[in-house]
């Protein structure tokens, strides 16, 4: 199972907990609508990678997200992820009514920063994605339609958090296909300072 790192410190999480449709813009961008209620899906531990791969069986699309570690059934750390998709796969599934696993569960489909230390204020955190130092995403959680303390309020309601636990709390616009050879560079901010920063090549 590979770890990920909190505080220089090596965390082996139990799951990581995805919110979908959580950005208004990118539900447009999707051709998609707004859900009754909180979207989520999951993704085993052993979706976490640490190469970034344009493809696998298919092309992947990236997602960049504001991630939390959860300890003591609370926010701990803060991140930057990438949610990997084989979009086509994901298109053939939701067409037919079927479960997302195939598309979002497979090894290799979660990559992750470093985690750092959860600042006491939330209220300013935001992500950056740049490709190729092309800004491709900006996002912040006024964006969210479920803020942070409601995500966890929700996700309270059917799942126990484990200390490890990650939570991907869902992408604004700009999500596309990963090209080989491209520089994936994202960041989750405080306001203009950058809590945690991640570089990928992508192949």
């Amino acid at each position: 199972m590979t770890a990920i790192q909190f505080n220089g410190k090596p965390v082996r999480p139990g799951k990581v907990i995805c919110v979908g449709k959580n950005y208004a813009a990118h539900i447009s961008e999707m051709d998609s609508v707004p859900a009754e209620n909180m979207v989520v899906f999951m993704k085993p531990a052993t979706s976490i990678g640490t190469e970034l791969h344009a493809v696998l069986d298919e092309p992947l699309h990236y997602e960049g997200e504001i991630c939390l570690l959860v300890q003591h059934d609370n926010i701990a750390g803060i991140g930057f992820g990438l949610d990997l998709t084989k979009r086509e796969t994901q298109s053939k599934l939701k067409s037919a009514g079927l479960p997302w696993e195939r598309s979002k569960a497979f090894t290799g489909s979660a990559l992750f920063s470093e985690f750092v230390q959860a600042p006491e204020d939330l209220s300013q955190l935001g992500l950056e994605l740049r490709v190729n130092d092309a800004l491709r995403q900006k996002g912040d959680v006024s964006l969210m339609l479920y803020p942070l303390a409601v995500i966890l309020e929700e996700l309270r309601q059917f799942l126990t958090l484990e200390d490890g636990d990650i939570i991907m709390t869902g992408t604004p616009a700009g999500v596309g296909p990963v090209q080989s050879g491209e520089c994936f560079d994202g960041r989750v901010l405080a306001g203009e300072q950058v809590l945690a920063q991640a570089v990928w090549q992508a192949h």
